[in-house]
This record gives C-alpha cells, sequence and structure tokens, in this order.
C-alpha cells in the first residue's frame, strides 16, 4: 500500500515528514519527548516516545522489528521467506514461520470478507502490468497472458493451516505478494517493540501508515491526518488517534504510464485489471495496523459505491475521497470519527 496519509499535530502543530537524509535534530527529552527516523522497506519510519527515553535502545528495537518483517516478507530479496514461498512447488504443504501465517491469515480472512477483492495471489499480475520487476513493460500485457494469470489468482489458490503454520499453493505459478498488508504489519511490530521497552505513549509510522497510544508530547492525543490524494502534501482531514492505527490506499503516488494512458497500481483481482474508478484514496481506522492496510487496499478496489457499502455493512470505520474533475469530495462510514479542527502549520 502505498503512503497516502502524514502524521498532524504531533507538538500542537502539523508535522511533515522529512526526507531520511535530513533526519530533524536531536530533541530535547525533557520537553518533546522522543523523535527517530530510519530507513525500511524501501521507504522511511518515524517514531515518537512521550517522555523519557532511551534513544539507542528504542531506536534499536524499532529497526530490529522492521528489518524482521522485511526479511521475511520481501518481494525484491531473493532469501525473503516470502521469496522461498513463491519459488516453491505446490501440492505440498510448505512450514512458514509464525509471523508469516499470521499475516497470510490476515490476508485470507479481509479477502474472504470483502468478496475477493483483497488478494495476495495477484502477484504476476502486478509484475505484469509493471509494478513489480525494475524492468516494467512499456505496454499493457496480451490478453492472453492475462487470462493465464488469472487461473493462478484466487481464494482457492493457497490453502493455510494456522496451527501447523503450513501453507499450501494450488499450483507452482502462484506468487504471492503482501505489499498491501506488510507495511501495516511492520508498524505493528515496530509498535510492539516500543511497548514492550515500557512505553505507554508512542507513534510509530511506516511509509504513512500509523499505530499511535496514549498522548503526544503536549500531553494530547495523537493526531493524524489523511492528505489530500493531488501529491500537493496538504491535509484534507484530521482526526484523534488515541489508541489504534490508520492506514490509506490510494492511487495518486504508485502509477505508470501503459499505452500512454496513466493506470493505478491497484490491481483488481476480479478483472486482472488496474482499477479505473474515480475513488481517489480510502483510510481505514483498525486497532491493527496490518488489519487497516489490508481493508484499505480491499474498499479502494470496489471503489466509490460498492467500497462505502461493504464498510457500513462491517462497521468499518473509513474515509473515501472521490475525484471529481480537479476537485474532491469525501464520505464516510457511520463510524468514522468526527474531524478535527485543521491546526496552524509549523514552519
Amino acid at each position: 500500500m502505498l503512503p497516502a496519509l502524514f502524521l498532524a499535530a504531533l507538538f500542537g502543530a502539523l508535522w511533515l515528514r522529512r526526507p531520511p537524509e535530513a533526519p530533524p535534530p536531536p530533541p530535547d527529552p525533557a520537553t518533546t519527548g522522543l523523535r527517530l527516523s530510519g530507513l525500511t522497506m524501501g521507504t522511511t519510519w518515524h517514531a515518537t516516545v512521550s517522555g523519557p527515553a532511551d534513544g539507542a535502545r528504542a531506536h534499536q528495537a524499532v529497526q530490529a522489528a522492521l528489518d524482521a518483517v522485511d526479511a521475511r516478507m520481501s518481494t525484491y530479496k531473493p532469501e525473503s521467506e516470502l521469496s522461498v514461498l513463491n519459488r516453491a512447488p505446490g501440492g505440498q504443504d510448505l512450514p512458514v514461520s509464525p509471523e508469516l501465517a499470521q499475516v497470510l491469515a490476515i490476508a485470507l480472512e479481509v479477502g474472504r470478507e470483502s468478496g475477493g477483492t483483497f488478494d495476495v495471489t495477484v502477484k504476476s499480475l502486478v509484475d505484469a502490468w509493471g509494478f513489480g520487476p525494475p524492468d516494467a513493460p512499456s505496454q499493457a500485457p496480451p490478453e492472453e497472458q492475462l487470462a493465464r494469470m488469472r487461473l493462478l489468482v484466487g481464494p482457492d489458490q493457497l490453502r493455510l493451516d494456522p496451527a501447523a503454520s503450513t501453507v499450501r499453493k494450488a499450483s507452482d505459478g502462484v506468487q504471492v505478494d503482501l505489499s498491501a498488508v506488510a507495511k501495516g504489519h511492520g508498524v505493528d511490530r515496530a509498535f510492539e517493540a516500543l511497548a514492550a521497552l515500557g512505553y505507554a505513549d508512542l507513534m510509530v509510522e511506516v511509509g504513512g501508515e500509523v499505530r499511535a497510544r496514549g498522548q503526544n508530547p503536549d500531553g494530547q492525543p495523537w493526531r493524524v491526518g489523511v492528505e489530500r490524494p493531488d501529491g500537493d502534501g496538504g491535509v484534507l482531514q484530521a482526526v484523534a488517534l488515541p489508541d489504534g492505527a490508520m492506514a490509506t490506499s490510494g492511487d495518486y503516488r504508485n502509477y505508470r504510464e501503459v499505452d500512454g494512458q496513466r493506470i493505478s497500481h491497484t490491481i483488481d483481482p476480479r478483472t486482472g485489471r488496474p482499477i479505473t474508478h474515480g475513488l481517489a484514496s480510502v483510510s481505514v481506522l483498525q486497532p491493527s495496523c496490518a488489519w487497516a492496510d489490508a481493508w484499505a487496499t480491499a474498499l479502494n478496489v470496489l471503489g466509490p459505491v460498492d467500497g462505502p457499502a461493504l464498510a457500513q455493512a462491517q462497521g468499518l470505520p473509513a474515509l473515501f475521497v472521490v475525484r471529481q474533475g480537479t476537485s474532491f469530495s469525501t464520505t464516510h462510514s457511520a463510524t468514522w470519527p468526527t474531524p478535527l479542527p485543521a491546526p496552524a502549520e509549523s514552519p
């Protein structure tokens, strides 16, 4: 899932993410809490702990947690556990780590609940449309190729046994891509690593997905801002996040030009094609960032009509941003929280 939100009002004003090559200056823990940052999964991570903290130990805990997730679930590292699974033959019960089994269980459950609009067996389609390997094709895949790949996509292509921690692929060609859930899982693992050190008031963000608990260093609930999906970095809406996670799925940061047309990186597993509707982004709140990550993608695939209908039926707190020409309109489910007043932007 691509970054589509940024954290707001960490210190009573808007906090914009800095690029990794220009980290923020060391803070005064007595007044601002501890702020940390680093790199992971091809993007940046940030964490804030309110009050005094052991910076070196906290940084090491977050980075180690994220590195472990990347080592298991990367589609780019040939030695990752996921890459080994993708190369393995079908028809066999393959042992996987409890962590990978947990993420696959979330993916399969959201897939069932969403009617198949979230499906991690889409990797071959993602690659075919140019969002996988660096040598991406400049043309749309032929119809015959799409038809063959669609036979390898679907809820019946993976069988998970959580108790035994094994996975069975229906055939050799089944390929799994966890990009739309692994980042959220990474947020959860980093958050849990900091919580295990005894920190009660903390926030973790990875590439725009965020989980927080307690209060920010100003003694106020954490606030997160949903970004305007026009690439200018402005805040569309801000909400309080006292204990939970938010993830956003959108098409405005990761797209390509194929046959002279702009296409989204989000593939509809039901058609084998990139989504083409007018839904620009979906933000979802959940206790776990992995669940929020997966649900945001599922609702994004469903579009501006079916997405809100499913969110309402499932009781999911979700905000939908729809393109209307050069402007945007929003709609949300009944459980989406009341927006907060927009804070003044910090220098």
